[in-house]
Parts: structure tokens; C-alpha cells; sequence
């Protein structure tokens, strides 16, 4: 008997070694006491603090989801930043318990030899939202701010009317009742390097890998003067950007969806204060224009 428990004992250890929880187990089992069959795992306490309050949060969601589909609201939030700024896993975290009917996540590939000859923003125009519905952007008409321009994917003349007609149509989004949220996630250049280096090694991230990743450290100083035409021609006060630091993936995730709920009214909707932002992950565009005005001439001093 001795040496069975012995045998299932290295057993445990062997899977508690191999093993990555996948996130929401320590919440699913905080509360499960011990007995033959489970192993003990030490799990860091930010992590269930962390899961707590995710859980919290997408739980209000489904209510804003609820409401929006009886008012039949329109809301549209676009994701930008830099490659492997944690833009997508936020994403998946606010989507993950929606009424796949009434949610769509859009990440279109490079346009087509057709999509090319057409008006710049015809292509995302039927994604935009109907009544009820919550359209996210996975990058959005504003690859031609950044991401083209610095890549050579359009030309300058492109580039220069884009950002002088994008204010413009936003505001007829907005006008026609869209509530519209664009978030730029900013990471590090040193974190970015880490999280690159995470995709080469991990098997359930290489799907994320592109030449692009490649060159996104080179080109970083020229992603961040376009960055910055970006925000000085379309932060707007109809449509503002809204900057999300994310070196710290979790805090950015809970920020950015306390963001939205705050500023959305729903049915049966939590405290204002457990929907507190923290000013040190959400900074708003004006406040990211004056830092690069501030540091535009220092790149080490600038955010991602």
C-alpha cells in the first residue's frame, strides 16, 4: 500500500510539473478540498485575485450583452498597437461568454487584388454593427496609419489622405449612433522582444508568428513616428483614443473591459467603484500625444 501511494505520489508531481493550468482552473477549484485522484498545485495569488475578477467582469458583460440586444445598441471597439501588444488575448477574454450571435471579432487578411481597387474603408464597411450587436476590430482601417506606410504597403499620398478622411468618417459612425471605442495597446520594446521570443517556443503560439514580427523591432522608431500622425490627426473628441499599457497582460485585460462597461449603461450594472480604472494602465490620447511631444527626440524615453 506503502508503495502505491509512493508510486502516485511521483505520478502527481510528474503531471504538476508538465502541467500550465489553463486560466480559470484555480477559480473553477478554489474551493475543492483534497482526495485520491487530485494533485496539489501552488498557484500564484495575483493569478486567482486575477481570475476573480475577470470572472466578475465578463459575467457583465453577458449583461451589457443582454441590454444591448433589447435597446438594440451598436458598439464597435477597434484594437491597435504593435505586434504581440496583447490585443488579441484581450479579445478573447471579452468575447469568451457572449452570445456568439450577436458578437463578431473581425480580422481580415491583406485585401484582395479586388479590395485594392476599391474606396479604402469599403471593405470594413459591412462589418460595422447592426442593432444588438458588439463588432470587435482585430486591427482595423488603421493598418494604413502604421503598419503600411511603414512596411511599404502604401504610398505616401495613401497614407497622407487617409489620416484627413478617417476623422471625418468616424464621425459619421458616431453620428448614425455607433458607439464607437478605439484602444491602443503599448508595449515595451523589451517586452516585445519577450513575447516573440515565446511564439518561436511555444506550440500553441506559433500560429501568431509573421514576417512581420520579424521586422517590428527593427522598424520601431518609424512605427512610433507613425504612431504619433496617428493620434495627432484622429484622436478627436467624438472619437478619442483610448491608450492601454500592456507590459502587464492581466491588469491591461481587466482595465480595458472595466473601460467599456464604465462607459456603457446597462441593466442590474455593477458599482461605479468596482469599475475604478487604473490611470497607470488607461491613459487617454491627449495625454499620450503630450508625452511624445514631450519625448519624440528621446525614443528610449517613449512608450510602445
Amino acid at each position: 500500500m506503502a508503495k502505491k501511494k509512493k508510486e502516485q505520489k511521483k505520478c502527481s508531481e510528474k503531471i504538476v510539473r508538465d502541467f500550465n493550468p489553463l486560466e480559470g482552473t484555480a477559480f473553477r477549484f478554489k474551493n475543492k478540498k483534497e482526495k485520491d485522484g487530485r494533485c496539489a498545485i501552488w498557484i500564484n495569488e495575483d493569478r486567482i485575485l486575477y481570475e476573480i475578477e475577470l470572472k466578475k467582469l465578463q459575467i457583465e458583460l453577458m449583461k451589457l450583452q443582454k441590454t444591448m440586444k433589447a435597446r438594440g445598441d451598436r458598439v464597435l471597439a477597434i484594437f491597435e498597437g504593435r505586434d504581440a501588444a496583447g490585443k488579441g488575448g484581450t479579445i478573447k477574454r471579452i468575447t469568451a461568454f457572449l452570445n456568439p450571435r450577436n458578437v463578431k471579432v473581425v480580422a481580415l487578411s491583406k485585401p484582395s487584388d479586388t479590395e485594392v481597387t476599391q474606396w479604402y474603408f469599403q471593405r470594413y464597411v459591412p462589418h460595422l454593427p447592426a442593432a444588438g450587436e458588439l463588432v470587435v476590430f482585430d486591427r482595423s482601417w488603421y493598418n494604413r496609419a502604421m503598419v503600411e506606410p511603414v512596411m511599404a504597403f502604401c504610398t505616401d499620398e495613401q497614407h497622407k489622405r487617409f489620416l484627413k478622411d478617417v476623422p471625418l468618417f468616424e464621425e459619421l459612425l458616431v453620428k448614425d449612433g455607433i458607439k464607437l471605442f478605439k484602444f491602443y495597446f503599448s508595449v515595451s520594446k523589451e517586452e516585445q522582444e519577450k513575447r516573440f521570443n515565446a511564439r518561436q517556443t511555444d506550440p500553441l503560439k506559433h500560429y501568431k508568428l509573421s514576417p512581420v514580427d520579424n521586422l517590428a523591432q527593427k522598424y520601431w522608431d518609424q512605427y512610433s513616428v507613425k504612431k504619433f500622425q496617428m493620434l495627432n490627426e484622429s484622436n478627436r473628441t467624438i472619437a478619442p483614443w483610448t491608450i492601454i499599457r500592456s507590459d502587464n497582460k492581466k491588469l491591461a485585460r481587466l482595465n480595458c473591459m472595466k473601460y467599456i462597461l464604465s462607459n456603457l449603461d446597462y441593466e442590474d450594472k455593477m458599482p461605479e467603484k468596482d469599475l475604478q480604472i487604473d490611470p497607470n494602465i488607461v491613459i487617454s490620447g491627449i495625454d499620450e500625444i503630450k508625452h511624445m511631444e514631450k519625448n519624440l527626440f528621446d525614443p528610449n524615453s517613449l512608450r510602445g
